[in-house]
């Protein structure tokens, strides 16, 4: 027996069927760690009556809880915040695919699995910052990092963060492994010091004047410009300045944050409604008032302290060419020395 469930969300209405003698719950593995997620949970609740219990940790130690519990896996969706992950529990078998028209009409192929077993919900650009006051020319690409002018003055993350693997794999995917390896060791040459610290710490040493160039996600940034910063000033704040890189090709690298659902959800119905739920318009407008992200979904309207950044393009290169290349990029990491 059967009941229909129709969730009325933004413009988008989705049909899910579940049957009679389901528990309405979801049990939910993520690595978001964001309070502002509350709403989200709250109010796909509010919407269908789905309880969701949560399991929240480092990503990395949910896939192995996963793959430890196998068939007994309780968890019904994994979300996390990198692609890294995503395809590493696909590969690992800890996902299923999901055929779902609302996923397919709402994110855009690129934002997708090619087999349909993860979808990317939010994004974030990973771009460049730099001190207006020591910087007269500031990089406008990727690859102008390498150049000998800006030896001393680069903070960047270590090699050992996703974000930094992300990045190096989606190059690789552009330029190639040569290109991308002779771009790394030139890079760690102009480093102001070794690799640490979050994406936060890259713009409090800009700040600070410990380096003059930083890479860092977009929502860090524009976090800061809505709420502030204990270790920068108004003043600091004013003096740091941002490029969107490689306007003039590739377009500006984009983390995101996404999911799917797991391989032996014991509600696999109400998963594939939670993921059908973050893509509608309220999910994705609270993604970007609530967490400084921009949405996965064409047209959903940005928050002010997102739209504050401008207009700018986007790498579309399609995230399952950054997943395949991620081994590459770690081994070019390693070879440059990049600690």
């Amino acid at each position: 027996m059967t009941r229909p469930l129709s969730l009325l969300l933004g413009s988008v209405v989705f049909l899910t069927t579940l049957t009679a003698a389901q528990a309405q719950e979801l049990n939910l593995y993520s690595s978001r760690h964001y309070d502002t997620d509350e709403r989200l949970y709250s109010d796909f609740t509010a919407a269908t009556g789905i309880t969701i219990n949560r399991i929240e940790g480092n990503a990395d130690e949910l896939i192995a809880r996963m793959q430890a519990e196998g068939a007994n896996s309780p968890a019904d969706v994994f979300l996390t915040v990198d692609t890294v992950r995503l395809a590493r529990a696909a590969e690992m078998g800890l996902l299923q695919p999901v055929e779902s028209d609302v996923l397919e009409a709402r994110i855009p192929s690129y934002l997708q699995d090619d087999s349909n077993q993860w979808f990317a919900f939010s994004q974030r650009a990973r771009i460049l910052f730099y001190d207006k006051t020591d910087v007269a020319n500031p990089p406008q690409t990727y690859q102008d990092l390498a150049k000998p002018e800006y030896a001393g003055q680069i903070c960047i993350r270590s090699a050992t963060n996703v974000y930094t693997q992300n990045f190096t794999a989606a190059l690789i995917a552009h330029l190639g492994v040569d290109a991308v390896q002779d771009w790394a060791n030139a890079v760690v040459e102009n480093f102001a010091r070794a690799p640490q610290g979050g994406d936060t710490d890259q713009l409090r040493g800009i700040a600070s004047g410990e380096c003059d160039i930083a890479m860092s996600n977009t929502y860090y940034f524009a976090r800061i410009l809505r709420q502030g910063d204990d270790q920068i000033t108004p003043e600091q704040l004013a003096n740091i300045g941002w490029v969107f890189p490689n306007q003039n090709d590739i377009g500006a690298h984009m983390n995101v944050s996404g999911g799917g659902v797991v391989a032996h959800a014991p509600n696999r119905e109400n998963a594939i409604a939670f993921l059908e739920y973050l893509t509608s318009d309220q999910a994705q407008q609270y993604f970007s008032a609530g967490n400084d992200e921009y949405p996965a979904v064409p047209g959903v309207g940005l928050a002010p302290s997102v739209a504050a950044l401008g207009i700018f393009r986007p790498d579309a290169i399609d995230l399952s060419d950054i997943a395949e290349n991620v081994g590459a990029a770690v081994e070019v990491l390693n070879t440059a020395g990049w600690e």
